[in-house]
């Protein structure tokens, strides 16, 4: 046998705890959350293979612990083992970092309040710090993980196709929500490939949380529920879906919007997650419901010291030391919530041979003891039709204790059914073949019935035909077929007739249906609504008809144009004696049209039972609805239309000569070209406005004219503050570039020195830039001591070089201002800040404001080239205002096509 060395040891290890990119963000999110962020940034390029990174805004790590950060077993969350037992991190084991140096490069920049500047960490594959430089990051910690497992090619390859890496992020999501919901004052952030995927803001409470991740719809079926036990302590808080609501609605298929949290922890309790799905679905008959995870919360808190977290690397798992309590705890809340149910720890199949009983306090429990005792009474009465199961007998209870307003109806239904009839009641399916019987209710009626013997019960089988048309179920006293429909007849106003003598008046008159039947003479639109007549055809349309098809066969693509053409000049070559063939097929047309009209107007309006055979048989409404339909729609007075009221109208006196002068001043007035920008108005972007130009008409963007002013105005004016370094930075002729350079910073405007001799620089192009230089003076020039004591912190990487370019902008370009003598790192400073003052302004800017910032850009820009500092311009050139005939006659012309 031979010892392992150190990297294999390293390796196998770290691949056991870092499985996946989910593991990475787990991890790297949960030593943000230890050092108290209040903001997480979760960026990841091609589904985190490529890159990870996590930013936050916490403590960020102490100078003194960033050389052991990513070492293994190193940790400022606990000290010893006994730790434990009092544990409120989520970290403690210090493998996190230094398990992803060992598969991917990381490079960790953090900073904390009492740092002046960030710093950047690149670390080797032990953990141990390989490079560093400064950074221009805000406090917190960002770590950026590469290349993941580019050392285990078969772990990697694993993420080649493209339904895992979508799976792998999915999972990454779902982690970010449990997150957002166990810590409502987290603002969260998922980026993949510079795309913003989900994120949440800070909010007050966990009900907000759940709002903000699974949205108003799930939130609106959710009620939150608490339990406290003392001894041994233990609290449960969540919010759980509402008794009885619908499980497409409060329920998936799969286990991701089941959320667990032991002591704020999110966790994967197998037991726990079987618990709730069984008091969850015990309370649907639907089977589809058995195999659903429910939405909801649980929080369960629990002293630290009965949980075992280091189960698992992913510490997603956990032991809880009074289990059996825990679990009894639980079920005590989702019995308070969904009733006590005997059977809910039965599988699905057994379920449902055994009789669900209701909570203690549902109103349902009567109607179960009442069916009971009906079960009863029905053992002793004989039947010729075959006995129900108890299985069948337990579906018919289960589906009455959590049946709706339509099982209600349906009750009251077979209610009405008399009872020798209902206690052979039962249905064949033809395709089934299965009988359900139902039993009889307990009224002294359907006592005396049954116990009639079995020879005088006939028993009645529906058939499905039966079923079908309606006639299967018949009133008892009527005899009439039971209607879906009942239609009310409304109240007569006056009362003292009786209402036999109105049935009688009401029998002996005919009742017209006021649709289809007209008392008054005979119109066009019954003989529309009752046939089908055709117009006669004239000469001319009898030869279009035939002439159209040749027309066709001899040219396919001719147009509806070409086809009019060929026809009206065949017409018009045609011989006398073909035409005189068009005009008799057309007299015979009038002719039989005119025989049909005759005959129809004799024969009066169809009734509306008479159809043609060749039509086919039409389903039609029970004769006694459209009796009563019939009388109502009689019954209401025709309301006559009025005339509508006229218009109120005033005349206004108008003189066609005063309008004519009017119109040649306004042109005179315009015949001279307007000077300067005018402002016509603004479009319903309300972020550009139309402005006139003289005698074009353009369109302007105010806020890329800010830009270029504000950066002008930085330009000449900002001064960068200068920050104090601690090692100040010793300037000579080779820094400088040369002997040339040094002289010209010497010649540079100087303070009055101090009592030692040194002096400071005062001159504008170095203070305005950042630079704070101290002159030490000497004898000679090479005894002379130039050092730069403090720089401006806000641009990044501001370093001797810049002050070399601000010194050859002196020297060779001859700059005497601040501008002249910006360098490229603080113009570019500049124009980010010029960007970002711009963004907070207004976004819909007044009249008032564009006017003035034109009059401004008139001013200090002058006839400079319009543009921003992107290079594009202010204004875009829309169109030119006509001044004569032509011109506008040529706008109007329309399109040649």
């Amino acid at each position: 046998m031979k010892q392992l060395p150190p990297d294999t040891v390293r390796l196998l290890s770290s691949s056991q705890v870092i499985t996946s990119v989910v593991n990475v963000v787990k991890e790297l999110i949960e030593n943000s959350l230890d050092a108290g962020a209040s903001s997480i940034d979760v960026k990841l390029e091609n589904f985190g293979l490529d890159r990870v990174e996590v930013r936050d805004n916490g403590q960020g790590i102490k100078t003194v612990d960033t050389p052991v950060m990513a070492v293994r077993h190193f940790t400022s969350k606990i000290c010893r083992h006994e730790d434990l037992e009092h544990l409120e991190t989520y970290g403690f084991r210090g493998e996190a970092l230094g398990s992803i140096c060992a598969v991917a490069e990381v490079a960790v920049t953090t900073k904390t309040e009492e740092d002046e500047i960030s710093t950047q960490y690149t670390m080797d594959l032990t953990g141990k710090i390989v490079s560093q430089k400064p950074s221009h990051l805000g406090q917190g910690t960002t770590v950026s993980v590469m290349k993941l497992f580019k050392n285990l090619p078969v772990r990697r390859q694993c993420f080649s196709s493209t339904k895992k890496c979508k799976e792998e992020l999915k999972k990454v999501q779902d982690l970010l929500m449990a997150y957002a919901i166990i810590k409502p004052e987290l603002r969260l952030m998922l980026v993949h490939n510079k795309v913003v995927l989900w994120q949440k803001a800070k909010v007050a409470d966990n009900r907000s949380a759940l709002l903000a991740t699974l949205g108003p719809g799930a939130i609106a079926n959710l009620i939150p529920c608490h339990h406290h036990q003392e001894q041994p302590e233990i609290l449960l808080e969540g919010f759980f879906p509402k008794p009885g609501a619908d499980y497409s609605s409060t329920s998936t298929s799969n286990p991701d919007k089941t959320f667990i949290f032991v002591n704020n922890r999110p966790v994967q309790h197998k037991e726990i997650m079987r618990l709730l799905r069984q008091h969850y679905t015990a309370q649907y008959a639907d089977d589809q419901a058995r195999n659903r995870y429910p939405t909801l919360m649980l929080k369960i808190s629990v002293p630290p010291s009965s949980v075992d977290v280091n189960l698992t690397p992913d510490k997603t798992q956990v032991l809880l030391h009074n289990k059996e309590t825990v679990l009894t705890a639980i079920e005590a809340l989702l019995v308070s919530l969904y009733g006590f149910r005997p059977n809910a720890d039965l599988p699905a199949d057994k379920r449902l041979s055994s009789e669900p009983f209701p909570s203690p306090s549902s109103p349902l429990q009567a109607d179960s003891e009442r069916n009971a005792e009906n079960s009863h009474s029905n053992d002793s009465v004989p039947r010729d039709g075959p006995k129900q199961s108890s299985a069948d007998t337990s579906l018919d209870r289960q589906a009455s204790n959590c049946s709706s307003s339509s099982s209600i109806a349906d009750d009251w239904i077979v209610n009405q059914i008399p009872a020798d009839l209902e206690s052979n009641f039962s249905l064949y399916d033809d395709e089934m073949s299965q009988t359900v019987t139902k039993p009889a209710s307990k009224s002294p009626e359907r006592l005396v019935d049954n116990k009639m013997t079995a020879a005088t019960i006939s028993k009645v089988q529906i058939s499905a035909e039966d079923w079908s048309r309606g006639t299967a179920l018949t009133d008892p006293v009527s005899g009439e077929p039971l209607q879906p429909v009942i239609i009310h007849r409304p109240t007569n106003k006056n009362h003292s007739v009786p209402d036999e003598a109105m049935s009688e008046s009401s029998s002996s008159k005919k009742i017209l249906n006021a649709i289809t039947e007209k008392r008054a003479a005979l119109t066009a639109y019954d003989m529309i609504s009752n046939r089908t007549m055709r117009a006669p055809l004239s000469p001319v349309a009898i030869f279009e008809k035939e002439a159209r098809a040749e027309v066709l066969r001899e040219k396919p693509t001719a147009s509806l144009q070409d086809i009019s053409v060929a026809i009206h000049e065949r017409w018009k070559n045609l011989r006398e004696e073909d035409r005189k063939k068009y005009e008799e097929k057309a007299k015979k047309h009038l002719e039989h049209h005119e025989q049909r009209t005759k005959l129809a107007s004799a024969e009066g309006p169809r009734e509306p039972g008479v159809r043609s055979h060749m039509q086919g048989q039409k389903r039609k409404a029970p004769l006694s609805n459209q009796q009563l339909l019939d009388e109502l729609f009689a019954a209401q007075p025709q309301k006559k239309m009025k005339n509508p009221a006229p218009k109120p109208s005033q005349p206004l006196p108008c003189s066609v000569a005063a309008l004519r002068l009017q119109l040649q001043r306004l042109s005179s007035q315009s015949s001279a070209a307007p000077q300067g920008l005018r402002l016509v108005n603004r479009l319903a972007s309300q972020s550009a406005w139309v402005i006139l130009c003289g005698q074009r008409l353009m369109l302007l963007n105010p806020f890329r004219v800010e830009e270029a002013l504000l950066f002008k105005r930085l330009l000449e004016n900002n001064i960068l503050p200068a920050a104090s370094l601690q090692n100040p930075i010793q300037l000579t002729d080779g820094s400088l570039g040369g002997a040339e350079y040094t002289e010209a910073l010497c010649s540079m405007e100087k303070q009055s020195p101090e009592l030692n001799g040194a002096a400071f620089f005062s001159d504008p192009r170095l203070v305005a830039n950042g630079f704070k230089v101290k002159l030490t003076p000497g004898v000679t020039s090479a005894e002379r001591h130039l050092e730069v004591t403090a720089m401006a912190d806000c641009v990044p990487f501001l370093g001797v070089e810049d002050l070399r370019e601000i010194l050859t902008a002196v020297l060779h370009k001859k700059a005497r201002t601040v501008r002249e003598c910006r360098p490229l790192k603080v113009t570019n400073y500049l124009q980010g800040e010029a960007v970002r003052l711009t963004r907070q302004l207004p976004t819909n800017l007044s009249r008032e404001d564009v006017k003035e910032t034109l009059l401004r850009m008139e001013q200090q820009l002058g006839g400079a080239n319009h543009t921003c500092i992107h290079g594009r311009p202010f204004l875009q050139h829309l169109t030119d205002v006509p001044t004569t005939e032509q011109e506008v006659k040529a706008l109007l012309r329309p399109l040649e096509l």
